[in-house]
């Protein structure tokens, strides 16, 4: 049986459900990357592959302490594309198309 600091838990753990995810990832790998070149930690080349970009962003994100770290054991492309979709889905103002 579960007690009420479980109950709660339970509904903080609950991962956010993002209706537009793919287009919240997508822009904010261009957000991810901007940020990065613009802060002097990186210069991508064209040739760079998406997957890394993602995996370089995160860690930059989470380094600079924007955005909270996955366990080592959860990170994979998946869950980091959807943190970096969260990250970016904060930024957005109220009401964003987005965000609907």
């Amino acid at each position: 049986m579960l007690d009420c600091t479980h109950i709660s838990w339970l509904a903080w753990a609950k991962p956010m459900k993002l209706k537009h995810e793919a287009e919240l990832t997508k822009e904010a790998i261009a957000a991810g990357v901007k940020y990065a070149e613009g802060r002097g930690a990186v210069v991508f080349e064209a040739t760079d592959s998406q997957a890394d970009k993602i995996l370089y962003i995160y860690r930059l994100l989470v380094h600079d302490k924007l955005m909270q770290a996955l366990p080592e054991t959860e990170v994979s492309q998946q869950s980091m594309r959807h943190k970096l979709a969260i990250w970016y889905s904060k930024s957005l103002p109220k009401g964003h198309k987005l965000l609907q």
